[in-house]
């Protein structure tokens, strides 16, 4: 079982074809399409379905993507360990970040790290919260932030922020003028809602449940897959919606949105870092989580201790 491999093989399961993984690391696509062939060889199995514009794992593939990454993650974690026993955080560091953590927190970290530490690459990668959670539990990620805490015991999960959420709708919208709207408001107005397994679907499900109601009870119009399609289709006038206050900032200052509070719904939910129970922290990592946590003034969640 070679690693580099490994590396190769992981790359074009997530990219969903062979031209595109090349080009990510810097092979050539028949020199790709050998090393998989050849990884088909020595298992025996059938690794990716070829189809016209797109590959996908089998039911084997999946299997092997999974352990795929446990390897090159322990693999990540050996170099940086060895490099820390000389006195040098290096090697490479993969996390991960819903939508709003990954494109409104984790950039500003990124940055203060890499200047403490330029020795070390940082590989960020964004999906939403379940997405991250599985990630962390299958070693593929060693640290991420998530907009909704999991019941998963075999994560450590730290509070880290509160994000307010807010009512989100077009600046020509009838309640343009207004600061605040009402539940029986809410529930009328066609409402884009994000896909299972967002964060923001999480916590506005559990406010919601707090005054006895559920996102059913919504005038659900379309479901989008991120945070700017929502923003983007209020801004054309699918609807109106929920988002974070820190996604709307920039919007709302130029004229362009206007977030409204809700009579009797208090719209907050909280940030958490979450990781892996048993997995030994790299140098890297520690350092990483130490600066996501202190930048927001991170807090053991409930329940949860190191």
């Amino acid at each position: 079982m070679d690693l580099w491999r490994l590396k190769v093989f992981r790359a074009v399961v997530e990219q969903g074809s062979f031209s595109k993984a090349a080009r990510s690391i810097h092979l050539s696509q028949p020199t790709v399409s050998s090393h998989i062939k050849d990884m088909e060889t020595h298992y025996g199995c059938r690794l990716l379905d070829r189809f016209e514009k797109k590959v996908a794992p089998t039911r084997a593939g999946e299997v092997l993507y999974q352990y795929a990454g446990r390897l090159l993650a322990m693999h990540d974690e050996a170099e940086a360990a060895l490099a820390a026993s000389q006195g040098v955080v290096r090697g490479e560091l993969a996390v991960g970040g819903s939508t709003i953590p990954a494109g409104y927190l984790l950039p500003e970290v990124i940055g203060r790290f890499i200047r403490q530490y330029p020795d070390v690459r940082v590989c960020l990668k964004t999906g939403d919260t379940a997405q991250i959670i599985g990630d962390i539990l299958s070693g593929s990620l060693e640290l991420g932030v998530v907009g909704a805490r999991s019941p998963d015991k075999r994560l450590i999960q730290r509070k880290i922020m509160d994000d307010e959420l807010r009512v989100i709708i077009a600046s020509d919208h009838q309640w343009a003028g207004r600061r605040r709207i009402n539940m029986d408001e809410l529930v009328r107005e066609p409402f884009i809602i994000r896909e299972r397994g967002s964060g923001t679907l999480m916590a506005i499900e559990a406010k919601l449940a707090e005054s006895g109601l559920s996102s059913r009870g919504l005038n659900i119009v379309a479901e989008l897959s991120s945070t700017e399609a929502v923003i983007q289709g209020v801004r054309h006038h699918i609807g109106i919606s929920i988002v974070s206050l820190l996604a709307v900032r920039e919007a709302e200052a130029a004229g362009m949105l206007k977030s409204l509070a809700v009579s009797g719904l208090t719209l907050t939910r909280q940030f958490y870092s979450i990781r892996r129970k048993g997995r030994t922290e790299s140098p890297a990592g520690a350092a990483f989580r130490g600066l996501v946590e202190a930048a927001a003034g991170g807090e053991p969640a409930d329940g949860e201790k190191d």
